[in-house]
């Protein structure tokens, strides 16, 4: 069999009709708009079933190779956690911050039907709050109950 005759000749462009490339490109968007949000994994907000207990934990009692793991990560924004004989450690961290001043709040940590879900918020500095220009990296580590469900960070 020759190459050509399934191929085409070489060096030659191939053209299509203008209502082919309409109909080519209309389904390729159908197929984006109807495929590609399906990618995205995201749970909906259900309803609190009960409030967590948790620590918010002083950065030295933080498990080891955790710390390990926000060290590597402190930079960029992150979420992440542990979990170590019955307890989960629960991050999340802002990246990183070319002032002082900054802290992280915990607003809310709850547990719903299929997932544990924790809110936080990065506070900057106060108004005439001093400063000083240093590379920082603000983080929050909460230890909780491991009940065994997903964390959703919000």
């Amino acid at each position: 069999m020759c190459l050509f005759a399934v191929c085409g000749q070489p060096g030659r462009r191939r053209r299509y009709p203008a209502g082919f490339v309409r109909v080519f490109c209309l389904i390729f968007l159908l197929l984006g708009a109807t495929v590609l949000p399906g990618c995205v994994t995201r749970i909906q907000t259900e309803e609190k079933l009960r409030d967590l207990e948790f620590t918010v934990l002083d950065k030295e009692d933080v498990p080891e190779e955790l710390k390990e793991r926000i060290s590597e990560a402190r930079a960029d924004p992150f979420w992440m956690t542990y979990a170590d004989q019955g307890s989960l450690y629960i991050a999340r961290g802002y990246g990183k911050r070319e002032t002082s001043g900054y802290s992280v709040t915990v607003k809310e940590l709850c547990e719903t039907e299929n997932a544990i879900l924790i809110r936080t918020d990065l506070l900057g500095p106060g108004n005439g709050e001093e400063t000083e220009d240093a590379d920082t990296y603000p983080y929050v580590v909460v230890q909780t109950e491991d009940i065994g469900k997903e964390v959703v960070f919000e």
